[in-house]
């Protein structure tokens, strides 16, 4: 059983989600007012909804970034929808900012490691806050911000997405049917190939004091999904990981004599699988490489520089307050990227499985062909296994 599975579709959806819930929160003919903070690549997903499907009764009154030109270009492209007029900010101005545009939701999309003092500071000047995941990347910074809802009485809401799908909600369906009866032990394996894992490596995600790492940064996704699946909370969790494969030894057994710093001027591009043209993308090339000249930041920094300290090969074992043992692994080199999950309980098993796509082309470019969803019921004995599976609209799947 398969069928196209759109990654980006489901991202869209997370911001919208986030969104429909904030335009249900308070009187229906009521204009909302947004604020963007941080307006990189990840914000597209929040504005763009603002923008299109739910531009009536919602605007955007002000964009904050660090880059002077990409605040700009923010503004520029949020008026021209006609979702309001934003007046641009730099972060130094956030206060002013609220105070100037009165906005009553703050959207959170800056470097992860920043997150806790916008939603803090948001919540105290009386706004409510969305914020892309993760919520914040210690936990120190995580109850700093859970201190400042139970002392403001504003709200923050974290845009989960993977939770937001058919496929995913017929899992917990059959979970919660008993269908396997008591589930005792979860396999959970995440794989990112080489184009979706390697970009992660190329940014300021590859700085653990700005991402957390990808445990943080990407596991925090299937974390969620795991504890919703079992209605449980983790209450002893073991982890640890590696960077074995984006290093400097990898290039050399490329036969590259690198690292360089970035692929833009570097001088192996023509032999390196691992180049990335920043300038081929209209999208990236007007946020980040048309601004550099702000901040100096570089979207395509090389994959093998010695100094990223996130892992790439990661492994956790969690135990939960319901009994229910976990096995997770991540990593970000894979031929293909999905996921397989297996949940074993006392009448049997489910075995859930979803392609997002099927491995590199070549740089910069994904096969799809292959996508698809498999869910399997295996009962421990007697009937024959049987399949069954959802496609992203909710719709039983046939061979």
């Amino acid at each position: 059983m398969t069928d196209r599975f759109n990654r980006r579709t489901v991202l869209k959806a997370a911001g919208a989600a986030g969104l429909l819930l904030a335009t249900n929160a308070i009187g229906a003919n009521a204009r909302k007012r947004y604020a963007v903070v941080g307006v990189g690549s990840r914000a597209r997903l929040f504005t763009g909804a603002i923008t299109g499907r739910y531009r009536d009764g919602n605007e955007i009154v002000a964009v904050c970034d660090s880059n002077a030109g990409r605040r700009a270009l923010a503004a520029r492209r949020i008026a021209a929808t006609g979702a309001g007029t934003p007046v641009a900010y730099a972060p130094a101005d956030f206060q002013r900012m609220i105070k100037e545009t009165r906005p009553q939701y703050i959207i959170v999309t800056t470097v992860d490691a920043t997150h806790d003092d916008y939603i803090v500071r948001a919540l105290e000047a009386g706004c409510d806050v969305i914020t892309e995941k993760p919520m914040t990347t210690t936990a120190a910074k995580a109850q700093r911000i859970l201190d400042a809802v139970k002392r403001t009485g504003r709200h923050v809401r974290v845009t989960f997405n993977y939770r937001y799908s058919p496929p995913r909600t017929q899992v917990k369906q059959l979970l919660m049917s008993g269908e396997i009866g008591d589930v005792l032990s979860v396999d959970f394996t995440w794989l990112l190939n080489t184009v979706h894992g390697a970009d992660y490596f190329r940014r300021w995600h590859g700085k653990k004091a700005n991402s957390g790492g990808l445990m943080v940064h990407k596991s925090t996704h299937h974390f969620d999904l795991v504890n919703w699946w079992l209605g449980a909370q983790p209450e002893l969790v073991h982890a640890f990981g590696s960077r074995q494969f984006y290093t400097p030894a990898t290039a050399r057994r490329m036969g590259l004599q690198g690292p360089h710093e970035r692929c833009l001027t570097c001088p192996e591009k023509a032999r390196c699988s691992f180049y990335f043209d920043l300038a081929s993308d209209p999208g990236l090339k007007a946020l980040y490489l048309d601004n550099e000249q702000h901040d100096g930041y570089f979207r395509d920094q090389c994959v093998w520089r010695p100094e990223i300290d996130i892992e790439d090969t990661m492994n956790v074992m969690v135990r939960y307050d319901n009994g229910t043992q976990l096995n997770y692994a991540l990593s970000a080199y894979d031929a293909w990227e999905g996921y397989h999950i297996a949940f074993n309980g006392t009448k049997g098993r489910i075995e859930h499985r979803i392609v997002e796509s099927a491995g590199a082309a070549g740089a910069g470019e994904v096969q799809s062909k292959s996508t698809g969803v498999t869910t399997r019921v295996i009962p421990l004995r007697g009937r024959a296994a049987r399949d069954r599976a959802l496609d992203r609209y909710g719709r039983p799947w046939r061979r």
